[in-house]
């Protein structure tokens, strides 16, 4: 790429001087030295290119400038490395099939790295002047046991509430002792928060678990309850009293930056963008309005405030995460590099309409305002945007913790109503038969060879290995994926059963690349 140098307030006051594109939009006139409101644990893509762009799009139409976030990185120091060089500026690039459009972001005011910046975080949650720490550190990143408790047997989790309950009875001596998990860090923030006497704060989960705010809420209590510390009681009761944890939904497509994506955003822009990140245009946050203090104006930026997030977020998990995730196996195992042409596929596209229509929408109960046809129609649009570039791998990734929530609790759902839900048994059945492939190493994509990525990958692979006559049986024995009232369900094991059976058979249709990932 030619050598343009690299994005800063200062080399943005040049650009800014001689005239911006039209398609870059440029920042508000904000004081960015303000102290920050918010502490945003796992600052990746995701929230970069979906509640930093609620937050500066917020304070550019209110001019309200008390909201800038401190962001906290998990397992490296890569993103700091990103955004202090820059201020914390950085572009999203949006992508479509009509055109590119470049939005500079200003929100992020600092960038923290656990590892070596654990006391500062814990200083930024206890400032009088937060008041709202978010997340989105994934699904596995609460290390949650299957019962949805805390995983006392992760390394990473006991070590930190060793130390967490030493804090919570009042000792700093660890303060600099680097957190090795996010709840952990939360926790041990909230604690230093407590400590201080400080304000009521509100926990605002960004992540894609079912009925978020609440489940994390349980699961810090959960800690407490096993905790050792004296004080663990007491620090309960401050949380009960000034620590809300509202639910929410979010919702945008972010693919990986690629070398391309920077190229395009330094035509745009005219400076190297370390920082980048790529999304496609829609964009939409339901949020529970349950806060112990202020928030942004997130609802002018287009955010919905409501008393019942769950309609829509059930939606959400069900036709667009659901559906997602199987045209990700699928489509991987019939050689598809990307989502948009996996869904171009006419076979997994039928798939697709098939899983929403036959057993997502009817499990969803009431929809209140919720038009699901029609959100249906979005949802396929916005997978065929070819712009974008989202891979199948990456979508992939991590499937035993997504598959409970996006599969499961559907069928479960349609198996109560008397329904057998033969589209999920598909959708599950693409995954196992997905597993089975990498963990063979026989599957192929784009000219690579696909590793399994999933917190259970030596557990999967060895149910996984033997032919596929049997896989359906071996998987569906994985207790930390498959609950055993579902498991031994008769009329889903026969679903499941048979769906491997078809969908090995479809992609052994598929090219002759990846058809060996289902032979026996």
């Amino acid at each position: 790429m030619t050598s343009l140098p690299r994005l800063s307030p200062a080399t943005l006051a040049t650009l800014s001087a001689g005239g911006l594109d039209p398609a870059v939009r440029p920042l508000a006139a904000l004081d960015r030295d303000a102290a920050p409101g918010i502490v945003h644990l796992g600052i990746g893509a995701f929230h970069r290119a979906h509640q930093a762009v609620f937050t500066e799009q917020a304070a550019t139409l209110t001019g309200d400038d008390r909201w800038g976030i401190v962001g906290v990185t998990q397992r490296s120091a890569s993103v700091r490395d990103q955004l202090l060089p820059q201020a914390g500026l950085y572009g999203v690039l949006e992508l479509s099939d009509a055109g590119s459009r470049l939005d500079l972001i200003g929100a992020v005011r600092d960038v923290l790295f656990p590892a070596e910046d654990t006391a500062r975080v814990l200083e930024c949650v206890a400032a009088a002047s937060t008041h709202i720490v978010s997340l989105t550190v994934t699904e596995k990143g609460y290390r949650r046991a299957p019962g949805g408790g805390p995983d006392l047997a992760d390394a990473a989790l006991a070590f930190d509430l060793e130390v967490l309950a030493k804090e919570i009875d009042g000792s700093t001596a660890d303060a600099s002792v680097p957190s090795r998990s996010a709840i952990g860090l939360l926790l041990r923030a909230l604690t230093r928060r407590w400590r201080g006497d400080a304000q009521p704060i509100t926990v605002v989960v960004c992540d894609n678990l079912l009925d978020n705010g609440p489940t994390v809420e349980r699961l810090v209590y959960a800690i407490l309850e096993v905790s050792p510390a004296a004080g663990a009681v007491e620090f309960a009761q401050w949380l009960r009293a000034s620590v809300a944890f509202p639910a929410t939904m979010v919702d945008r497509i972010v693919p990986a930056t690629t070398d391309a994506h920077r190229a395009t955003a330094q035509q745009l822009l005219g400076a190297s963008d370390a920082g980048l990140v790529v999304a496609e245009p829609f964009t939409q946050w339901v949020i529970e309005d349950r806060f112990t203090g202020p928030h942004p104006a997130w609802e002018d930026a287009g955010a919905t405030f409501t008393d019942h997030v769950a309609p829509y977020e059930h939606a959400k998990l069900r036709i667009l995460n659901g559906t997602h995730s199987m045209l990700a196996y699928a489509g991987a195992l019939r050689g598809h590099a990307l989502i948009a042409d996996a869904v171009a596929d006419p076979e997994l596209h039928a798939l697709a309409r098939t899983q929403i229509d036959d057993d997502a929408i009817p499990s969803l109960g009431e929809r209140g305002e919720i038009d699901l046809e029609a959100y249906r129609e979005s949802v396929l649009e916005r997978f065929a945007n070819g712009a974008i570039g989202h891979t199948t791998v990456q979508i992939a990734m991590d499937g035993s913790q997504k598959v409970p929530i996006r599969f499961l609790a559907t069928a479960r759902d349609r198996l109560d109503a008397g329904h057998v839900p033969h589209a999920m048994a598909r959708a599950v059945a693409a995954w196992m038969l997905y597993v089975r492939a990498c963990a063979q190493g026989e599957l192929v994509v784009a000219g690579a060879p696909v590793v399994l990525d999933d917190p259970l990958a030596s557990l999967l692979a060895d149910a996984a290995a033997g032919p596929v006559g049997g896989l359906a049986g071996r998987m569906l024995a994985v207790r930390e994926v498959f609950p055993a009232a579902l498991a031994e369900d008769d009329r889903w094991r026969h679903a499941v059963s048979a769906a491997v059976r078809d969908v090995a058979a479809l992609v052994a249709t598929a090219s002759a690349v990846n058809s060996a990932a289902v032979s026996s």
